[in-house]
């Protein structure tokens, strides 16, 4: 588990937690869900693109984020271009979607699919 003093990996608006919660309540199946998924893949014309999935078991590594009665688990890959992120949902006229507010992220394509993220480094967390 990846922890420094006074920084989460990822925190929840109310309204994301909402909207998890309301995701994993719509989940059920056979296996229980754990918590929403949330990692980084390569791809888009900025570099990466976001990931979301429905986690039904955790891997060694990922980091679990438990606020506001939503659980989120991030993928171990993906926890230093994360750090320090806000997740939060928007709903607008025409559509509803996740939002990361990433501090990590450096820029974003036109179409809005995928963006450019730094990873942290020990010396950027220190500061």
């Amino acid at each position: 588990m990846f922890s420094i003093p006074g920084l989460k990996v990822v925190s929840l608006t109310d309204a994301a937690a909402a909207r998890i919660r309301e995701i994993m309540a719509q989940s059920a199946g056979d296996e229980p869900a754990l918590g929403l998924r949330v990692g980084v893949k390569k791809g888009g014309c900025a570099g990466m693109e976001y990931t979301f999935e429905i986690a039904r078991e955790t891997a060694k590594g990922d980091e679990i984020v438990t606020e506001k009665d939503a659980t989120v688990i991030v993928d171990a890959k993906a926890v230093l271009f994360l750090l320090g992120t806000e997740l939060d949902f928007k709903t607008d006229r025409f559509s509803s979607t996740f939002v990361f507010n990433n501090p990590n992220q450096v820029s974003a394509c036109g179409c809005g699919e995928s963006v450019e993220i730094k990873p942290r480094t020990e010396a950027a967390v220190a500061q």
